[in-house]
């Protein structure tokens, strides 16, 4: 193998001809469709749950005369119908991704935990208003009975049961959805509690705090409801995950070996899953395929470390452009086919030209380097010679940047 020499002339700012996107949007190796199951499997249990013990408090209610009885089996009722949606939520939005939705379906799960919010607070509206018409009017409440308060003790502890069976099972499977129906049957628990208060309070001739109770009962729906309102539509106009979590995954892919920075690292949410995109910086003059491998890994140790991670894409650089102006808005240098006319057009007149077997381009700081690579010398013509000579005959072909000729294969 012959030995390899260089020179250099022009300017002798680092840079390297790697600019390339890829992305890596393979799944991460989960059972969607065990996932799928076992959420609808707690959701239906739940939603059996409902049935029981709204009907139990709506008998009860009626039967001693009770708003706050009355308007939580009403919750529970609220709570089958959100129970079924969240089947049919969980279902689609887990499906994968198809030609016409590339990012898979997880807004599904987001329009339906908007709606959810929105029948909670229109439950609670309800609740509310009946709730004071009741007080103001000051109707009279009987005195409930142990056996009223009885029915409440028990709705209590099966809705508190049912929340974090329910909780437990969103959290290994990555719902967002199914963890706010959690909430949704906690908020019953509590709203149960304030009941119970109430009926506790009428046993003992405070039959007004049986329609306050109710009144709460109105609030709490509605402040949860407001609450995952927000949230849904927090995510509906792709807003970025917390700082703190961002600023984690930086970490993460500035780690990697051969990783020199990470800029427009962007962050979104689909339903229980996020999306990234970041542009990660590596060594100059690196091979593109290197430099892809670089990326490959960076994607993998952030899957690794956030597993709800359904979509990465990265951008490859090799310099830090954060903050300057998109390269597709800048003019364009002649590419490689371009270039060889221009050289072509230059150079056609040198021997050296005509010797080359190899010739790679570096484009950075807006000019191309050239690494020009010839087997043999042209008889009598030395390393220094040749460049010189062709950075004379290219003087006028001012996106020239570094020019190196080698004596020797050139790279492949």
């Amino acid at each position: 193998m012959s030995k390899r020499k260089r020179v250099e002339r022009g300017t002798t700012q680092e840079s390297s001809d790697l600019d390339a996107p890829a992305r890596s949007s393979q799944q991460p190796a989960v059972d969607r469709a065990a996932q799928t199951r076992e959420a609808h499997k707690v959701t239906l249990i739940g939603a059996a749950i409902d049935g029981v013990v709204g009907v139990a408090k709506m008998v009860a209610g009626v039967m001693v005369g009770s708003a706050a009885l009355v308007a939580d089996g009403i919750h529970s009722f609220s709570d089958i119908l959100t129970d079924l949606f969240v089947v049919a939520a969980t279902h689609f939005g887990r499906q994968e991704p198809d030609s016409n939705h590339p990012y898979g379906h997880g807004r599904i799960e987001t329009l339906a935990t908007l709606w959810l919010g929105s029948v909670l607070i229109f439950v609670a509206g309800g609740i509310a208003w009946a709730s004071i018409a009741r007080l103001v009017g000051g109707a009279a409440v009987p005195a409930p009975g142990p056996w009223a308060i009885g029915v409440a003790v028990a709705a209590l502890l099966a809705k508190e049961w049912i929340f974090r069976y329910t909780l437990r099972v969103a959290r290994r499977v990555k719902s967002r959805l199914l963890e706010a129906n959690a909430w949704h049957s906690r908020s019953d628990a509590l709203s149960t509690v304030v009941v119970l208060v109430g009926l506790v309070a009428a046993q003992f001739g405070v039959g007004w705090m049986d329609a306050v109770a109710a009144i709460v009962v109105g609030l709490m729906v509605g402040q949860v409801g407001g609450r995952l309102l927000w949230e849904s539509s927090q995510e509906l106009i792709d807003t970025a995950l917390p700082r703190a979590q961002r600023e984690h995954m930086r970490d993460i892919a500035e780690r990697v070996p051969h990783v020199n920075g990470v800029h427009d690292l962007r962050t979104r949410k689909l339903g229980s899953e996020v999306v990234l995109d970041l542009h990660v910086v590596v060594p100059p003059r690196v091979t593109v395929s290197e430099a892809h491998e670089i990326g490959n890994e960076v994607s993998r140790r952030l899957r690794e470390a956030s597993p709800e991670l359904a979509d990465v894409t990265f951008h490859i650089d090799p310099e830090d452009d954060s903050g300057e102006l998109e390269h597709s808005l800048r003019p364009g240098l002649p590419l490689r086919s371009d270039v060889v006319e221009l050289l072509d057009g230059a150079w056609r007149e040198l021997s050296i030209w005509h010797a080359r077997v190899a010739l790679d381009l570096h484009y950075l700081d807006n000019q191309v380097d050239v690494s020009f690579y010839v087997n043999a010398l042209p008889e009598g013509q030395t390393l220094e010679g040749a460049a010189g000579e062709l950075r004379e005959a290219a003087r006028t072909l001012d996106w020239i940047g570094r020019l190196r000729v080698w004596l020797g294969p050139g790279k492949g």
